[in-house]
């Protein structure tokens, strides 16, 4: 595809190719190992941020990376929330 005809696609059409690909990513290969890396770092990133000189016991590391990685999941929901519903009220 060209430069000038991804400039012709309508934000729909634009949406629906990126779903499209999506599927066919998602067919072809399992989306746990296409993400290993992304989700180890991430984990990686809450246990730092929880213990960031490394003094606690694993144990209470996990935990409170854990409870990290739930405010942040929570973090985003939030945000989402929000958007759908500013979205809603300029459709209104």
């Amino acid at each position: 595809m060209t430069k000038a005809q991804k400039d012709t696609l309508t934000p729909e059409q634009r949406t629906l190719r990126a779903r499209l690909a999506a599927h066919t990513m998602h067919a072809m290969y399992d989306s746990r190992e296409t993400t290993a890396h992304a989700r180890s770092a991430r984990w990686e990133r809450y246990l730092v941020q929880v213990d960031p000189d490394g003094m606690l016991p694993e144990t209470e590391r996990v935990r409170r990376a854990e409870h990290a990685r739930q405010a942040d999941m929570l973090r985003l929901s939030l945000a989402s929330a929000q958007a759908r519903s500013s979205r809603k009220r300029a459709q209104s």
